[in-house]
């Protein structure tokens, strides 16, 4: 019986934990709020979808999150 080995010889990437300061903290979180107003300004009909996303560009340049990359 043969064996043929199906993987390559790369080892596995480690993982890199990164730990937040408490400045990038309470930057992730007012962009939180921030969001929450517009989404309630948006849902209220105060703002339009266009107001509400040029808004949210400002937003992530003003707060520098890191965690919007994987926000909708």
């Amino acid at each position: 019986m043969q064996v043929t080995k199906i993987t390559d010889d790369k080892p596995i990437p480690a993982v890199v934990i990164k730990k937040f300061t408490k400045e990038e903290l309470q930057r992730e979180y007012d962009y939180f709020l921030a969001q929450k107003i517009l989404e309630s300004l948006l849902a209220e009909g105060l703002i339009t979808r266009g107001e509400f996303d040029l808004t949210t560009v400002l937003n992530r340049r003003t707060f520098s999150p890191h965690l919007a990359e994987i926000m909708p």
